[in-house]
């Protein structure tokens, strides 16, 4: 919003705008190598859904950061964010058993050898096939809605769309992508992973398989690496889930049953 290069001196810019000077000059602190290596851990142990024994507040700054929240209740977890809509949750006791019926949509944390990314992907739920996926250094609606317009481009129309309640989800620019296109979004409750469990599962393999293995060295190669697993993961890596087809099989297997249906 702040143009440094215009004519305008940048303390009008901001008096325009109604900002702060504070936020205009702030630069981010960097985040410290002992902070790194603590969200790294932090992510292990989520996925483990362990313990660890640090201070409960510093814990707290930074699985915010990292966009983890606990599995107990929160203060106000029921409230939307301020201007954003919360959708009721529309995966429970329903089976899901087709292709394109439920895709599900989540955002995890990425570690690097210095710094972290955020890894975001569309999953349809009912064969595990990541339809498409972005890494990015921010967590934006921007990227959301990216990387659902090319799911739609590319797989067409799932009947319900499945999400946390994350800010990035809950925006405009992403819930009108969704809804435009005829699909009922569900979201997440607040703190309740086992609402996502399906994604949940995605990214522990991508984790475990690929990532904890790897000390990315910036974010180009963080990108094309698993731009490479999931290649491998959607065509090469059988399920038993599946009964031992791949995600890719198990997925193109349902489209012509419902082409017919159609």
């Amino acid at each position: 919003m702040i143009d440094r290069k215009h004519d305008l001196p940048i303390t009008r810019q901001d008096k325009l705008l109604g900002m702060s000077r504070g936020t205009v000059y702030y630069l981010p602190r960097p985040v410290s190598d002992a902070d790194l290596a603590l969200m790294r851990k932090i992510d292990e142990m989520h996925l483990e859904r362990d313990g660890i024994h640090a201070g409960r507040r510093h814990i707290r700054t930074l699985m915010l950061r990292m966009g983890i929240e606990a599995l107990a209740s929160q203060p106000g977890a029921s409230k939307a964010a301020p201007g954003n809509k919360i959708y009721p949750y529309l995966l429970r006791k329903l089976p899901i058993i087709r292709a394109n019926q439920v895709w599900a949509r989540d955002t995890t944390y990425i570690p690097m050898a210095h710094g972290f990314v955020y890894l975001t992907a569309v999953v349809d739920v009912a064969r595990r096939r990541v339809l498409t996926h972005k890494v990015a250094i921010k967590l934006e609606a921007c990227h959301a809605r990216e990387i659902m317009e090319e799911a739609f481009a590319r797989y067409g129309t799932p009947e319900i769309v499945n999400t946390d309640q994350g800010s990035q989800f809950t925006a405009e620019e992403f819930t009108n992508v969704v809804l435009v296109k005829g699909c009922k979004l569900s979201m997440d409750g607040r703190g309740a992973w086992r609402d996502n469990v399906f994604v949940e599962r995605v990214w522990r393999s991508v984790k475990y398989e690929r990532v904890y293995l790897k000390a990315y060295d910036s974010v180009s190669a963080a990108r094309a690496d698993i731009a490479e697993y999931f290649g491998w993961y959607n065509t090469s890596r059988p399920h038993s889930s599946l009964e031992r087809l791949t995600p890719e099989q198990a997925y193109l297997q349902l489209l012509p049953k419902l082409a017919e249906a159609a």
